[in-house]
């Protein structure tokens, strides 16, 4: 099962469009994930057309829109192996305890927010995964999309992609 993990995409503020090597990887996942801060519903719209199955939250940049229509945490079951997905997770120190406080009994949590790419496991083994954003690079040195498997309940080819400038 191939998924495409983002976050952060604040269109149209910081872009216009979702750049294209991402908008390229969605006929190839079985499941999108989307962090939060959409910032409009037009970027819900189209993931939701162009995706087999999506699963999205809001962050604080969002309105009431798209609050309406997503969740502030989402669950999925893929193939036996649990995600959670939430745009908020506080400061990085501390983060993986806080984390497997907060959701033990998921395998993978994917996040948003910084728009700083994470990949760590916490001791009691959460894998937390933040994709970055593909829009906002802010102080980061680029913009940037996750993509993973999951192959008989592991989570594999975990893989950071790093979008060209702008």
């Amino acid at each position: 099962m191939r998924l495409l993990l983002m976050s952060d995409t604040h269109l149209p503020k910081r872009a216009k469009a979702l750049p294209a090597p991402l908008l390229a990887e969605l006929p190839h996942a079985d499941v999108v994930f989307h962090a939060g801060d959409w910032v409009d519903t037009a970027t819900l719209d189209l993931l939701e057309s162009h995706s087999r199955r999506l699963v999205g939250v809001y962050g604080n940049n969002d309105g009431p829109e798209l609050r309406a229509r997503l969740p502030e945490v989402a669950y999925a079951d893929l193939d036996g192996l649990r995600f959670a997905v939430v745009h908020e997770t506080g400061t990085a120190q501390g983060r993986e305890a806080r984390c497997a406080a907060r959701f033990p009994d998921t395998d993978v949590l994917v996040f948003g927010h910084s728009h700083i790419p994470w990949d760590t496991t916490a001791p009691t083994g959460l894998r937390l995964l933040n994709p970055g954003s593909p829009t906002d690079r802010r102080r980061q040195p680029h913009c940037t999309y996750m993509t993973a498997s999951v192959e008989d309940r592991t989570l594999t080819e975990v893989e950071l992609h790093r979008l060209p400038p702008r």
